[in-house]
């Protein structure tokens, strides 16, 4: 953990580099569709410059893969930062040299400059501590606010700190590290796990590590039907990930050891084709799955069963929808179970990207105890793995 806290350190009249995850939406249009990140941000600006700080700050946005990509520019994202702070974002449409560091030499205490997307720079994503010590340029201190990237050994994350007087964590990561400790190192009893979306795969080594943490684990979303065919059911067209039927028995194993309660969906809601007009069908437990359908939600027992659960729970932590919720014919049981969170009385963190569009969605996000902002990072996290961003930030 972060031994140093922005809270904690003088900021006025210095000139101080804010690492944050701008990584937000746009539309074909280039207008953000979602700006929950950076209202996240706001309370760390907001301490900076009402103490007397000068403000220097940047992300990445999407993978240019060391290029400058107009559609991925963060002009947008200074715009709209501005709009919340109620005072101009300046920017700059480079990250290191002349130009950026004009612009930073200008800057006066109360103001704030962005610059140029991170990851135009190909010295970012290697760490490249030419790269960093540019960033690092006329700083005085380091602010990581930045918890959806601490999981990445990036220039702007890690080897940054090497090259200021101190670094320190924002409100945004204390708060991300403060939630997120309860879970991972303390966690109370009945602490439960609800996991969806695609991909087991993406979250073996996590539901590994929550075989000793978690009293209940709930499997929704397409990875349930790997694990639903490595039991034997027909999961007719669903999606599935044959190589990893072994490990998704070997987990049943574990789990049943362990008496970790595990949950699969046990009735789903079906259909031929991912659209919104499609005929569906309930196939309810017991059946299987006929050969050209595939699963795509959760079905009204299912959602009963998580129900029951999430009602005996103190600690929950979801990632994951249970279905194509993007698709309203699907989205029944990814809405049913965040309300369900919403009317707990247990403490509720919600990670990753998909899991934030569904609360926002159901209209609920207010009633969730801690929204992460950090889908990747949440789940290193919860792994039991040291984050780059976190351990530089003790180092330093």
């Amino acid at each position: 953990m972060a031994k140093k806290f922005i809270a904690d350190v003088t900021v006025g009249g210095r000139r101080v580099f804010v690492r944050n995850d701008f990584n937000v939406p746009l539309n074909p249009a280039g207008e953000i569709t979602d700006d929950t990140r950076i209202q996240a941000a706001l309370p760390t600006f907001r301490h900076l410059l009402d103490n007397g700080a000068s403000i220097v700050c940047s992300s990445h946005l999407g993978r240019p893969k060391g290029k400058a990509v107009a559609e991925l520019s963060l002009a947008p994202v200074a715009r709209r930062l501005g709009e919340l702070l109620g005072k101009k974002v300046l920017f700059c449409s480079e990250t290191v040299g002349a130009k950026a560091e004009k612009a930073k030499a200008r800057l006066r205490p109360g103001q704030v400059l962005m610059l140029e997307n991170l990851r135009f720079h190909p010295g970012e994503t290697l760490n490249d501590p030419a790269f960093a010590a540019g960033l690092a340029s006329g700083i005085d201190l380091y602010v990581d606010d930045a918890f959806g990237a601490c999981h990445r050994a990036h220039a702007s994350i890690d080897e940054i700190t090497r090259h200021v007087p101190l670094a320190v964590a924002g409100f945004l990561l204390r708060k991300e590290i403060d939630f997120l400790t309860l879970a991972a190192e303390n966690p109370p009893d009945d602490y439960l796990v609800i996991l969806g979306g695609a991909k087991v795969s993406d979250k073996l080594p996590l539901l590994e590590h929550l075989l000793t943490q978690a009293d209940a684990i709930l499997i929704g979303g397409a990875m349930a039907y790997t694990f639903l065919k490595a039991e034997g059911m027909d999961v007719g067209a669903s999606r599935v990930e044959n190589e990893c039927l072994e490990l998704c028995r070997d987990l049943r194993r574990k789990a049943d050891e362990r008496g970790v309660r595990f949950l699969l969906p046990c009735d789903h809601i079906v259909a031929c084709r991912i659209e919104p007009n499609v005929t569906l069908r309930i196939v309810r437990p017991g059946e299987g799955i006929p050969g050209e359908m595939m699963g795509l939600d959760i079905g009204p027992e299912t959602v009963e069963a998580f129900r029951a659960e999430i009602g005996r729970a103190r600690l929950i932590f979801w990632n994951g929808p249970m279905g194509v919720f993007e698709v309203d014919a699907f989205s029944g049981g990814t809405m049913k179970i965040a309300a369900a969170l919403a009317a707990s009385a247990a403490t509720t963190i919600v990670g990753g990207g998909d899991s934030l569009a569904a609360v926002n969605q159901a209209g609920v996000a207010d009633r969730i105890s801690h929204i992460s902002t950090g889908g990747g990072a949440a789940l290193e996290f919860l792994s039991g793995n040291q984050l780059p961003g976190i351990a530089a930030l003790t180092e330093a």
